[in-house]
Parts: C-alpha cells; sequence; structure tokens
C-alpha cells in the first residue's frame, strides 16, 4: 500500500512540474480545447 502512494504522489508531482502550476495545467487543457475544436471545424468544411 505504501508503494501505491508512493508512486501515485510522484506521479503527481511530476504531472504538476511539468506545467509549473496549477493555471498552466487550465492553459494546456484550454490549448488541447482549442486544437480539437479546430480540428473538427476543418473536417466539417
Amino acid at each position: 500500500m505504501k508503494k501505491i502512494i508512493t508512486l501515485t504522489l510522484v506521479a503527481a508531482a511530476l504531472a504538476v512540474s511539468a506545467c509549473n502550476t496549477i493555471s498552466g495545467v487550465g492553459r494546456d487543457v484550454s490549448a488541447a480545447g482549442s486544437a480539437v475544436a479546430a480540428g473538427a471545424e476543418e473536417a466539417k468544411n
């Protein structure tokens, strides 16, 4: 059980540090959503 908790904490730390801040996560998600929307628009036309 301790290994699972430790691995989860390490994974979470890596995920947060990759984006630098929580607001960075929001920007990343927003950019991904914009890319998906743009792809859908291109496919529609």
